[in-house]
């Protein structure tokens, strides 16, 4: 019986082909930012009102959180590409 061999730069090609598949080297950014005083008085908030505080809070936080994931998952490559 044979054995099938598939020659190893095929497979390394192959391989390649595959797991670049998954990578996401660019980050993805709005098109166009948003403006948060625009997006909060679109209900008819008034400015200085305690809604429209609240919606600019969590505005704020919102990209606080973003801002800190993708600080996080900037460290992780960096540590995978130093070895640590």
């Amino acid at each position: 019986m044979q054995r099938s061999r598939i020659p190893f730069g095929l497979a390394l090609i192959v391989a390649t082909a595959l797991l670049s598949a998954c990578a996401n080297f660019e980050r993805s950014k709005p098109v166009a930012a948003v403006d948060d005083d625009a997006l909060c008085r679109a209900n008819g908030v008034v400015q200085g009102s305690k809604e429209y505080v609240a919606c600019m809070k969590d505005r704020d936080v919102a990209a606080s959180r973003e801002n800190r994931m993708e600080r996080a998952h900037r460290n992780l490559a960096e540590d995978m590409l130093n070895n640590r």
